[in-house]
């Protein structure tokens, strides 16, 4: 009996995912909890094991986009891999050819005269509408099951909409309508039609599977995902070397693949931007990621719905530096982690925001929340873009404790392993721009918070102390803050508590 291996639930406003990269093969025998694969969402990635011993049978390929409850894998018992051994690469080719090849075959070339609508799905709890996006096919098409129709954009991400049936679609929304909930985006007329109607290039590579194989088949085939970003970008799948299973075109061959060889160069964010030859005039337009949306969309939000503002001063850290050179080796050998600036900022935070409680306080409605413990979110540049996970409880943390957990928590970020979780419930964020060389800016609040402390970076300055010109460490502080529910006479004595015990760390010790 096999059992089926489903996407979980990996997050209240995330209704699919993409099928990442698989670490065991199909027929592969796998052991129970052992890692089948990695699953990606728009906001980070997840690993997937296996649920219980047995077989594994692969139903979804790599770059595949697929809902979530959707079955994508099956263990069969012990049992199954005593199959003789001539049968398995039929199973694996069979396996291997997508659904759209195997239907049309079965596509009547007259319709049933059913019509099949298509609505709005409940995308997440509190969203109530949508904006229809682009649409990936047109009115008289015709479109087998799981073929994408168009995007669907909410206040919150980006979802596909994808074909319940096989049939020919008639639109009847447009890019750029806002429907509610359960709101009518197009019909299908079952069965009209006929696989003649479907693109030349889903026959081409069935007939290559029945040919000469599964793998012949897979090499140079485009996943749903990735055949969709090649058709925005204009560029045939021939052209681009697949890197997945058995050299199939994945999600990320796709977004990385030009019309041209151009040249890399690598941006500050670790992404790849082209760069043309000099003198040349030529433009790359990419389509937005669902994560740099949903990051636009909040932003913006942000701005247009809070009264921000952004209060400065400057912080001597000299006190802090001197300390850390006495201590550093010493602090390593015990406790296997470097004494970091985050600590003394973390620490002289959470010990601020319970004086002013306020600053770690929220609108919720006519309600304001007051927080009595200190969440507090890190931000991280993470490759996919910018990530903000959470140190639990950091008021309650020694330094070391802060130290291993920002360790933990960036390593992850720059692996992608992220979970919900650990990104969210934050209630005060620190951002620090003086690593990339920031000396000054007007960091925005990480919705629903109410502030965020900006450092910047260490420069040298003179400065005059006791009538004497002395040359210290100087770095500017940020803090930006929501004028609805923090006055100007809190943030700023919030701001100045901070630089009071950077500047005397043994305050911190001694809480006073």
């Amino acid at each position: 009996m096999a059992l089926d291996i489903k996407i979980p639930a990996v997050g209240e406003s995330i209704t699919e995912v993409t099928i990442g990269k698989w670490v065991k093969k199909d027929g592969d025998t796998v052991k129970a909890d052992e890692l089948l694969l990695e699953i990606e969402s728009d906001k980070a990635t997840f690993e997937l094991n296996s649920e219980a011993a047995g077989v594994l049978r692969i139903k979804a390929k790599e770059g595949d986009v697929v809902q979530v409850g959707a079955v994508i894998a099956s263990i069969e018992d012990g049992g199954a891999a005593a199959k003789p051994a001539d049968a398995a690469p039929a199973a694996k080719a069979e396996s291997a050819a997508p659904a759209a090849t195997k239907a049309p075959a079965a596509a009547p070339s007259a319709g049933t005269g059913e019509v099949k609508e298509i609505k709005v799905p409940a995308v997440g709890e509190s969203i109530s509408e949508v904006t229809i996006g682009t649409w990936a096919k047109k009115t008289g098409d015709f479109v087998q099951v799981e073929d994408l129709l168009c995007e669907i954009e909410s206040d919150k991400a980006t979802f596909e909409l994808r074909a319940e049936v096989a049939g020919t679609l008639e639109t009847v929304a447009k890019q750029g309508d806002v429907l509610p909930i359960g709101g009518l985006v197009c019909k299908i007329k079952v069965g009209a039609g006929s696989a003649a109607t479907a693109p030349q290039a889903t026959s081409a590579p069935a007939a290559t599977a029945a040919s000469s194989g599964g793998s012949d088949y897979a090499k140079g085939h485009a996943a749903p995902a990735a055949a969709k970003i090649l058709d925005e970008k204009g560029i045939s799948s021939s052209s681009v070397q697949g890197t997945g299973k058995d050299g199939r075109i994945t999600k990320e061959d796709a977004q990385n693949a030009q019309n041209k060889p151009v040249e890399k160069a690598a941006s500050s964010n670790g992404a790849s931007a082209p760069k043309a030859p000099a003198g040349s005039r030529v433009d790359d337009r990419q389509k937005m990621t669902s994560l740099r949306k949903t990051i636009s969309r909040r932003l913006v939000a942000v701005k247009n719905e809070t009264a921000m503002l952004t209060t400065f001063n400057e912080v001597n850290m000299k006190p802090i530096m001197d300390l850390r050179a006495k201590y550093k080796d010493s602090f390593k050998e015990k406790n296997a982690v470097n004494l970091g600036f985050m600590s003394f900022f973390t620490k002289a935070v959470c010990q601020a925001l319970l004086e002013y409680p306020s600053v770690n306080a929220y609108i919720d409605g006519e309600e304001i929340v007051y927080h009595n413990y200190c969440d507090v979110s890190i931000a991280v540049s993470a490759p996919k873009g910018l990530v903000v996970p959470v140190i639990r409880n950091a008021e309650t943390m020694s330094f070391v404790d802060i130290e291993k957990e920002v360790v933990r928590l960036a390593l992850k970020a720059r692996d992608n392993k992220l979970t919900i979780d650990e990104m969210s419930g934050g209630t005060f964020t620190i951002t620090n721009g003086g690593i990339f060389g920031s000396m000054m800016s007007t960091p925005i609040i990480n919705a629903p918070q109410s502030a965020i402390l900006g450092m910047h970076n260490i420069v040298e300055r003179p400065m005059a102390v006791n009538g004497q010109v002395v040359i210290l460490p100087m770095m500017y502080l940020a803090l930006s803050y929501d004028h609805r529910i923090i006055d100007g006479r809190e943030s700023v004595g919030f701001l100045v508590r901070v630089k009071q015990l950077l500047e005397d760390p043994s305050r911190m010790l001694l809480g006073v």
